[in-house]
């Protein structure tokens, strides 16, 4: 096919800061989960669709469905959006007494 050139499930950035593997990657409106450790600037593959259980406020609560945006400084996932950015959607309820909740990327 013309012009194609990958699906775009898993893309290569160069990471815009130290990156561990399982957390956030988010480098301008990209956003995805670190499939590997990379320092700055060092190559990083990034899943940018699926569902991942991610570390989360212990405080907060989601819903099925709820909104679920990550605070970069606290490397947690929250329900606050102000300063935030969105991750996805929780594909399942969690309470304030779990430590993750699962989360499905929105792909934007």
């Amino acid at each position: 096919m013309k012009k194609f050139a990958q699906r775009g499930d898993t893309i290569t950035i160069p990471a815009p800061a130290a990156v561990a593997s399982g957390f956030p990657v988010i480098a301008g409106a990209i956003v995805g989960i670190a499939s590997g450790d990379a320092a700055s600037g060092a190559a990083v593959d990034v899943a940018t669709v699926g569902v991942f259980d991610l570390p989360k406020v212990s405080a907060n609560t989601f819903a099925l469905g709820a909104a679920v945006y990550w605070d970069a400084t606290a490397e947690l996932a929250t329900s606050t959006a102000t300063s935030n950015t969105k991750l996805g959607v929780a594909v399942a309820a969690a309470a304030a007494s779990t430590a993750t909740v699962t989360v499905r990327l929105s792909g934007f």
